[in-house]
């Protein structure tokens, strides 16, 4: 565990948490949800994690999480994900996934603006709210003026998370 915290001395508050390259085959809940009020990037990558072990319900309690990095697993395309409406960052690189289900991941995800290294475009979540009866989300995607450039440079910060170097 390679935690990233800040907070008083003797009381650590992780807003990272790392269990890259763990080997682990089941996500580590007890240390997780001890952190579900000040999460907000969960990194699980490089592990032997799959569906059949994947409980995605204790993501959803994480009420500050931002950014999850599943990349470099075993997860297939009948993936399950809970409601997360803080997330925005999604990365699930090089697993057993042949189609991911775009429009179901936003339905689960509505703040969703990154899925791997790929902008979410409005067409998407429409398509998303269409099929799945979203919701109008106060997460949309939408510009609002004077937000561009600030918004631009923070979803190039996601897409880094999403496009480490495999190896």
């Amino acid at each position: 565990m390679d935690p990233h915290s800040s907070g008083q001395p003797g009381q650590p508050i992780f807003q990272w948490l790392s269990f890259a390259h763990q080997g682990l085959t089941e996500i580590p809940n007890e240390a997780i949800l001890t952190q579900t009020d000040t999460l907000e990037v969960l990194d699980l990558s490089y592990n032997l994690l799959d569906d059949p072990y994947w409980n995605p319900a204790l993501l959803g309690q994480l009420e500050k999480l931002s950014t999850l990095i599943l990349d470099c697993n075993n997860y297939t395309s009948h993936i399950k994900f809970p409601y997360m409406p803080s997330v925005t960052t999604v990365c699930i690189n090089k697993n057993k996934i042949n189609n991911l289900p775009v429009q179901y991941v936003i339905s689960q995800i509505p703040g969703l603006e990154i899925l791997d290294d790929t902008e979410v475009l409005e067409k998407e979540r429409a398509q998303a709210r269409k099929t799945y009866r979203l919701q109008q989300s106060s997460h949309s995607s939408r510009k609002r003026p004077g937000d561009s450039s600030k918004k631009n440079h923070a979803r190039a910060e996601k897409v880094k998370y999403c496009h480490k170097p495999i190896g």
